[in-house]
């Protein structure tokens, strides 16, 4: 895509349409209101001609721009509002993203009429001046920056450097089909490279590629699923034959790793708040062979305590902010409140206490997030242990993962078991 032209700069050779199809996107993310995941999916579907490496470039760009807003807000000076500002806002990030990775190199913009508003001189001289001012530059808005700071002190500005950069890809081995070594082998049959990581089922590919259309994702061989909440099930450990709920079980990602270590045997219940997500998960642990896994659906209060005092084990993956994955999504950086995250902070109190009961007595619970805030992790568990509920429950361990600590999202786990 890109014909170096000198050492100081690359001529940049891309095709309008490609930019085109980028800045329209980012007119549905952000004025529209869509999700940018879904967004991206749509728009990629509606360029089925499009190679691999275009295709990236319409993916990679529009993350990078719904992750740097702000300031490219700030240096266009205005709210974009249509599909021309967005032209523009796509040409300055191009023209700066160098400034803020120094392995790339500078780009000159093609001489098309949408760019012919951007005046390369005053962009950097106001880059210069923005990018000292933390929210700004990171691109948040002021109120999570006094949040994370209040909470995180000193490894806040850490912290937000690493949600700015782009996730890796980590897989999961589904030793209910494979191992890693033979995951590995088949990947790599496939044109995929990756490396071990960790734990004896993560692999991370070297380079991105898109693993669903592979023979070994469509046996079921693994998933795609990221270092830290791979850590998550491991800690509640459930040996083969016990009984265990996941009882936020979502799309069910962590469900099916319990199905893993399980390997089948003894009973998993999968509870969700939304059906359809459980739909999914039918059809998720359908492909990767979990036959143990019952879906039950949480249509009132009834459900949970049909369940009290029956589990071996509890997963509570709870509702959160979803701080600690922002670089996986990053425009839930704009969409979520103050208010929001109170709330959040209300429904995980709930969970803890009304759905503890589930475990028997000598049982195991998992309390976790993908938020890097003490107030929606560790004060939680503080609080519950100081309740009525949490009267016979005993923290065993707990663990926070920041994004910048082994370079995978931020997490957090306990473990507590009741006497």
């Amino acid at each position: 895509m890109f014909q170096r032209t000198h050492p100081a700069s690359v001529q940049f050779h891309i095709h309008p349409l490609l930019v085109r199809a980028v800045a329209g996107a980012l007119e549905r993310i952000f004025v529209e209101q869509h999700y940018a995941d879904k967004v991206i999916e749509q728009t990629l579907r509606s360029n089925p001609k499009a190679g691999s490496r275009d295709r990236s470039f319409i993916a990679e760009t529009t993350y990078e721009v719904v992750r740097y807003y702000r300031l490219l807000e700030a240096l266009m000076g205005r709210t974009p509002k249509n599909e021309t500002d967005f032209w523009e806002m796509t040409g300055i990030y191009l023209l700066t993203r160098h400034l803020r990775n120094e392995k790339e190199t500078p780009v000159e913009l093609p001489e098309w009429q949408e760019f012919k508003v951007i005046k390369p001189k005053a962009v950097f001289e106001q880059y210069a001046a923005l990018s000292q001012q933390r929210p700004i530059r990171e691109s948040i808005p002021d109120w999570m920056d006094t949040l994370g700071s209040e909470e995180l002190g000193a490894a806040w500005e850490p912290t937000l450097a690493a949600l700015n950069r782009p996730a890796e890809v980590v897989l999961r081995t589904n030793t209910l089909k494979t191992n890693r070594n033979a995951l590995q082998e088949a990947l790599l049959q496939e044109g995929i490279e990756t490396k071990p990581v960790g734990s004896e089922h993560a692999l991370k590919l070297t380079v991105r590629k898109n693993v669903f259309q592979t023979k070994a994702f469509k046996a079921g061989m693994f998933e795609v699923q990221d270092y830290s909440s791979q850590a998550v099930a491991a800690l509640l450990a459930p040996t083969p034959g016990m009984r265990v709920v996941d009882a936020c079980a979502g799309g069910g990602g962590k469900t099916l790793h319990l199905a893993a270590l399980l390997q089948n045997k003894g009973a998993l219940i999968a509870l969700d708040t939304l059906a359809w997500k459980l739909d999914e998960l039918k059809l998720r642990a359908r492909r990767a062979g979990a036959t143990n896994v019952e879906t039950r659906p949480i249509e009132n209060r009834k459900v949970i305590k049909r369940l009290y005092n029956s589990a071996d084990a509890l997963l509570l993956d709870v509702p959160c902010s979803g701080l600690g994955v922002l670089r996986r999504n990053p425009d839930s950086k704009w969409k979520i409140t103050p208010a929001q995250i109170e709330q959040l902070r209300a429904t995980q109190q709930d969970i803890l206490r009304s759905y503890s009961p589930i475990v028997k007595p000598g049982g195991k619970m998992v309390y976790a997030t993908c938020s890097i805030l003490p107030s929606e992790n560790r004060l939680q568990v503080d609080a519950f242990l100081a309740s009525e509920a949490g009267k016979n429950w005993t923290l065993v361990q707990d663990r926070s993962i920041l994004p910048q600590d082994e370079g995978f999202d931020g997490f957090y786990m306990a473990l507590l078991t009741k006497g």
